[in-house]
């Protein structure tokens, strides 16, 4: 039997039979699949394919996986990582704010971002976009603004992520349920159970999801070790990613990376459930917006003029 033909029965072992919407959708899909996966063919591949979902993994199942994940990236690199799995904290919805006053589009928090989750250079989860001051208007925004020569006269800068939405279209737009919103606010991704139709990428109205098309290339020295698997693991080719603020710090009582970075000072992150903190107290005084109303998302993302 050829790899192709091996690979081909894996699939069809690994998505069942047709009797689901899931099971069909995947299999439709699985053609593309096997012939860029042909390779995969070993003892990792095939559990890969065979894995659980994992809102049906039971500790020992996680156990096993985050092992061989750990294995597979210090084969690959040399870099001992350690694979968690935080869990919500009861009664915390997070949420985060950004004083577009204070921003002056330096760019550090995008970079940040990247270094903290294993980003490969062609991958950003966050843009900053220039825009006409006292504006959230997008469809004009400047792109490519040099961040040396900020903050301009007349301009607003604005960063944009995913927003968290408590009705996600992404989430209604995946066929096999591989993205979903967790109890405490945050959208992620199980990027072993996503199949990479980018469905979910096409329904995002704020571009926040991003597509890894090759294997990720990262250098050993960049990596970060302190890894979870719903959030900076190094993410397979194929799949969409996306920010899940830095679930992997926040759940153990830290801030994003991307608010560690800021040096004005315009981010705000914390529970919204709690009447004393933070971001509570200024959501409560200011006058907040939050991109895109219109459409009934309703974002965990909110933006103010101090």
């Amino acid at each position: 039997m050829t790899p192709e033909a091996r690979l081909g029965e894996l699939v069809r072992l690994r998505l069942g039979r047709h009797d689901t919407r899931r099971g069909f959708l995947k299999t439709a899909l699985a053609g593309a699949a096997v012939a860029s996966a042909s390779t995969a063919c070993d003892g990792a591949g095939v559990e890969k394919l065979l894995s659980k979902h994992y809102l049906k993994l039971t500790d020992e199942d996680k156990r096993k996986l985050f092992a061989r994940i750990e294995a597979e990236v210090l084969a690959r690199s040399g870099v001992r990582v350690t694979v968690g799995d935080p869990q919500p904290m009861a009664g915390v919805e997070f949420v985060h704010a950004l004083d577009l006053s204070l921003c002056n589009g330096n760019r550090r928090c995008v970079e940040a971002c990247a270094r903290e989750n294993n980003l490969p250079d062609d991958i950003r989860y966050l843009r900053v976009v220039e825009v006409d001051a006292g504006t959230l208007e997008l469809a004009n925004a400047e792109h490519a603004y040099d961040p040396e020569l900020v903050p301009r006269s007349g301009k607003n800068y604005l960063p944009v992520q995913c927003q968290q939405c408590k009705k996600p279209p992404c989430v209604d737009a995946c066929p096999v349920k591989a993205t979903w919103v967790e109890p405490d606010g945050i959208v992620v991704v199980d990027y072993d159970w996503c199949i990479g139709c980018r469905y979910c990428q096409a329904a995002c109205p704020y571009y926040a999801r991003r597509f890894n098309f090759r294997e990720p290339s990262i250098e050993p020295s960049r990596i970060n070790p302190d890894q979870a698997y719903l959030s900076n693991r190094i993410r397979p080719a194929g799949v969409v990613e996306k920010c899940t603020y830095c679930l992997h710090r926040t759940r153990r009582g830290r801030y994003p990376a991307c608010l560690e970075a800021c040096p004005t000072g315009a981010r705000k992150f914390g529970n919204i459930n709690d009447e004393n903190s933070e971001v509570r107290r200024m959501l409560e005084r200011k006058r907040t917006y939050v991109l895109k109303e219109e459409l009934g998302t309703v974002p965990r993302f909110f933006y103010f003029f101090g």
